[in-house]
């Protein structure tokens, strides 16, 4: 027994097209969390600045993502709005602190 009203339609995703979508999301993610720890480096950010700008870059790359899709749209895109948001998010971390702490290093140490 399913809680979905009756004359609500089955919507059918092409796991495809799906995939194609999260791979490609997958990737600017990598990007922005290598390039956000390179803006950190840069600025000299350190400790919890540092660690809430890279929580700001994956909420302001989340919100552009859903803007893009379609505020009411995004549902043809993307199965879930949380996974776009918490998917891979340490992974992610790690990438950010790669290139923040080595940028950090070039810019303001040597």
């Amino acid at each position: 027994m399913t809680n979905k009203p009756k004359n609500e339609p089955t919507v059918a995703y092409s796991e495809l097209a799906i995939r194609n979508n999260l791979s490609i999301v997958e990737y600017c993610r990598t990007s922005v969390a290598a390039v956000s720890g390179c803006t950190a480096g840069v600025l000299g950010l350190t400790g919890l600045y540092g660690a809430l700008f890279f929580f700001f870059a994956v909420t302001s790359f989340w919100l552009m993502l859903l803007c893009k899709a379609g505020i009411d749209s995004w549902r043809k895109f993307f199965i879930s709005r949380k996974s776009l948001l918490i998917n891979g998010i340490f992974g992610h971390f790690f990438t950010y602190i790669l290139c923040w702490t080595f940028i950090y290093g070039m810019v303001h140490v040597y």
